[in-house]
């Protein structure tokens, strides 16, 4: 758990000082503010209303305490020591689950109908635990803050190009600045918000196994749901991607530098070293 917080901490220290050099490049302080401040305004909006909006999209439903899955989580919420969560059904034969709110007291977790019949008992166990685990880390905030410096950095880049940032002493445009700025920034911004995104996933595994005793229910429910969600999709938003416990579509190669989760495998070999 400390490794990945001290990477999580890491990694948004080095995409604020890359937003503090781009700013100050491109258009000193007065750009780097207006920059950040319009980023901020912005994800502080999908930070409070974002729960509604994710659920509405993929259809969630309400289940009440007289659900499986409605049990299932309150008494993994009280074990945790959380608030319970209002706990929603997606109708998708896609197994798949994820975990939203802004907290602790305002949380929602939703599974969708697909992985109630791929696992077992266990194995849904250690999903809920995982998503209960993102919940009591506060990832939605940190995911947020994250989102929050990547969009500022990517917003400067933008400005570049209208107003001519990175311009050299004799007034003109510096090619290779703006090489860096409107093309390398922005990449490098969200490579480390992806990286985040990937630590916290490994972060909340680690939670969850902590939190029922045993790594081995969320192994085997990795293993399952990359295996059939390559067979059954979920149409999913690509915003949304890095909600889920598995991305609902994969990535090989150099697109795995921009997916939001670690692979499966790596996931896997990181919970079994903890049993």
């Amino acid at each position: 758990m400390m490794n990945n917080t001290l990477k999580t901490t890491l990694l948004l220290g080095t995409l604020s000082g890359l937003l503090l050099v781009i700013g100050e490049l491109l258009g000193g302080q007065q750009g780097l503010v207006l920059a950040f401040g319009f980023a901020a305004v912005t994800n502080l909006a999908s930070y409070w209303f974002s729960d509604k909006i994710v659920l509405r999209m993929y259809r969630a439903q309400e289940v009440d305490a007289t659900h499986p899955l409605h049990e299932l989580v309150g008494r993994l919420a009280r074990s945790a020591g959380l608030p319970m969560p209002r706990v929603y059904l997606i109708p998708d034969a896609s197994p798949n689950a994820f975990a939203t709110g802004r907290n602790p007291e305002h949380a929602a977790v939703a599974a969708t109908e697909g992985i109630l019949r791929v696992l077992d008992a266990r194995e849904l166990e250690g999903v809920i635990a995982h998503e209960l685990a993102h919940v009591k880390h506060r990832d939605i905030l940190i995911s947020s803050v994250a989102a929050t410096i990547a969009a500022a950095i990517m917003m400067l880049a933008r400005f570049a190009i209208f107003f001519g940032g990175g311009r050299d002493d004799r007034g003109g445009a510096n090619p290779l600045t703006l090489l860096l700025t409107l093309v390398l920034a922005p990449i490098a911004a969200m490579l480390i918000q992806m990286a985040i995104s990937r630590s916290r996933e490994f972060a909340a595994d680690a939670g969850a196994a902590e939190m029922v005793g045993s790594p081995h229910g969320l192994v085997s429910a990795l293993q399952k749901i990359d295996a059939v969600s390559r067979r059954v999709p979920l149409d999913a938003n690509p915003a949304t991607a890095h909600m889920f416990i598995i991305k609902p579509f994969s990535g090989r190669g150099l697109t795995s530098l921009f997916s939001t989760h670690p692979a499966t495998e790596a996931r896997v070999a990181a919970l079994l070293g903890r049993s």
